[in-house]
């Protein structure tokens, strides 16, 4: 017959239990058939709770033993729990990824080739849009981290609101190709301006801040890889000079 779980999740009218959509999948990739008790309401999920005496749901029982919720049954299966907490660099590392991606299907769609200085021009503007929009969808979070590290935002608040519109800016100037009078000296300014703060509250102050590089609600550390963006700005902006 095979092993064989039951699963106690909630699934209301207003509430599906995304713990417990997990769970049913962890055990029926583990090869288990599952007797899946829905909770369809506030009160059998609280009458549930007080009854094994658990605090949260989704719970799974196996053999009639209670593993618990969806972390404890990864670890049951002998799986890594997953950690959102703590800081982590694969936001950063998706939109780089992303954007270079898009830089040689842009590249190979319009010339027939990948590898160019255009490609390396798409690359960092696309970052540059992509980082942009991450800091635009909530410019007040953006703006309380920027202005723990960013020099110039220190003193002129209103930079770090600007700071996002002139990141889109620059980037869409790259793609459009425009007179580089008008794009380079901005990406040049905000890069530099990012680079020597980033690299003062980093290597010199020793300081161990969260990155607004993706937005204000970020678990990314200031670090290398926050340096890089501003660098990309900078090397944008000479490349358009040239």
């Amino acid at each position: 017959m095979g092993n064989k779980a039951v699963l106690y999740r909630m699934a209301t009218d207003e509430h599906l239990c995304p713990f417990g959509l997990r769970s049913k999948d962890l055990l029926k990739r583990q090869g288990f058939a599952i007797d899946d008790k829905k909770l369809t309401t506030r009160d059998q999920a609280d009458d549930f709770k007080r009854e094994h005496n658990v605090d949260t749901t989704p719970q799974t029982f196996i053999e009639s033993r209670r593993i618990g919720g969806y972390q404890e049954l990864r670890k049951y299966f002998g799986k890594d729990p997953i950690d959102n907490e703590g800081t982590s660099y694969k936001p950063v590392i998706a939109i780089f990824a992303t954007a270079l991606l898009a830089a040689l299907a842009w590249q190979w769609g319009s010339a027939g080739n990948l590898i160019s200085v255009r490609t390396l021009m798409l690359f960092i503007a696309v970052s540059m849009l992509i980082l942009a929009i991450q800091k635009l969808q909530d410019l007040y979070s953006f703006t309380n981290s920027f202005i723990t590290y960013d020099l110039l935002a220190q003193r002129h608040l209103r930079y770090g609101y600007a700071y996002p519109f002139l990141e889109a800016y620059a980037g869409l100037g790259m793609i459009a190709s425009l007179s580089p009078l008008l794009v380079s000296p901005i990406s040049i300014f905000i890069g530099s301006i990012g680079a020597v703060s980033v690299f003062k509250a980093v290597y010199i102050d020793k300081r161990d801040l969260k990155c607004a590089c993706v937005g204000g609600g970020s678990n990314v550390p200031l670090g290398f890889v926050s340096l890089t963006e501003n660098l990309f700005m900078i090397a944008g902006g000479l490349i358009m000079l040239n």
